[in-house]
């Protein structure tokens, strides 16, 4: 199809949000941050649903949230892994054509007060699991290697826009990790995946089923056995952990969103709590979002069995990705998360890196005054 020589503007407006949930409703994934539910998660932010039309046509919708800066009535905005957009393709591709999109939808975060964040979920560059095979940790840093074109174009869009990216330390920046672990599940059978695992996880999956862990769903009365174990791995692994009330909120929310979108699972070994999760599914994307292991019974390999379930639910309901989340971008020895990093490597998946966080500079003054409140959250 001729695409049109002048294709109609991008307005932006407040979408209700049931317009919004129907966009995110039509999309194959989009970020969980990204749903209308999870402004009840964020109470202490102020929340609104904008869409992006070419002419009544909704191509782009985000959930932008907005928190009031210290002693100002400012409220810069967040819209954390968004906006999702819709490829228009009417348009030609290139940076002057369908990618082009991504330029004038950032345009409408000038809305805000300020200043905005924008953090697309774009993947810059994938690794294609080739790291996964490396027994030893490379002494250098270590990147994802294969681009994504359109990436690498908002990428180049954003500089020119006058968007600034955030400094990032380890892959994680402000506020969502750069770099994913992710486990490529499209077209694939149970028996592919484990192939893909290293040996030790296809060992400690055996294994944890030998020495009798059960695992199942729970339901929102099992939120207190998943917080208990939750605080116990805070303790050891030395960070703050939020409240049950929290972990309450976000299940009760996510719930009446859409059935599936959140699911609570417990390993048990005779009884006895080992590991605990918290997945959040959206269209076919599966994430795995919060974890937590007893020290004791360590042996049983609960962990792995947990993660084991889960992505077999994914693939049952139809998950083309299981996203690990967060990684840093070495493998090095001396950095504090290897172990993590291993763990979820072992799964033969693939790191992916995100376009990241950028910030709009709307106030310079104003801005300077966001940047340092985020920065002391």
């Amino acid at each position: 199809m001729t695409p049109p020589s002048n294709p109609q503007p991008l307005t932006v407006r407040t979408i209700t949000t049931a317009e919004h949930a129907a966009f995110i409703a039509e999309r194959p994934s989009a970020s969980f941050l990204q749903t209308p539910a999870w402004a009840q998660v964020k109470p202490e932010w102020r929340a609104e649903s904008i869409g992006w039309f070419r002419g009544s046509d909704i191509r782009g919708a985000a959930l932008v949230l907005y928190r009031q800066l210290p002693k100002l009535k400012r409220f810069p905005g967040l819209p954390a892994r968004g906006p999702g957009h819709r490829l228009d393709r009417r348009r030609p591709r290139g940076p002057a054509g369908a990618d082009g999109r991504a330029r004038e939808a950032a345009g409408g975060l000038r809305r805000t007060h300020g200043a905005a964040r924008h953090h697309p979920a774009l993947e810059r560059r994938a690794d294609q699991g080739r790291h996964r095979r490396r027994v030893r940790p490379p002494p250098d840093r270590h990147r994802p290697l294969e681009r994504s074109r359109e990436g690498a174009a908002v990428v180049a869009q954003l500089h020119e826009g006058g968007w600034r990216p955030q400094a990032v330390e380890g892959g994680f920046a402000a506020g969502q990790p750069q770099y994913n672990f992710v486990i490529p599940l499209a077209g694939k059978s149970e028996d592919d995946v484990l192939k893909g695992m290293n040996q030790l996880w296809r060992r400690n999956i055996k294994k944890a089923a030998k020495e009798g862990v059960v695992v199942e769903q729970g339901t929102r009365e099992d939120l207190k056995a998943f917080h208990d174990l939750y605080v116990h791995t805070a303790e050891r692994d030395h960070f703050t952990p939020r409240g049950l009330a929290y972990f309450e909120t976000m299940f009760d929310a996510l719930s009446a969103e859409a059935p599936g979108r959140i699911t609570l699972w417990l390993a048990r070994h005779d009884g006895d709590p080992v590991a605990s999760t918290i997945a959040i599914r959206v269209g076919t994307h599966a994430r795995y979002s919060y974890g937590a292991s007893s020290t004791e019974k360590r042996e049983v390999r609960g962990s792995n069995a947990v993660q084991w379930e889960m992505i077999r639910d994914a693939l049952a309901n139809g998950a083309e990705v299981y996203d690990l989340r967060g990684i840093t971008d070495t493998l090095d020895s001396s950095d504090s998360h290897v172990g993590l990093i291993q763990f979820k490597v072992g799964t033969g998946g693939e790191a992916v890196e995100y376009v990241g966080e950028w910030d709009l500079p709307l106030n310079k003054p104003l801005y300077k005054a966001f940047d340092l409140y985020m920065k002391r959250r």
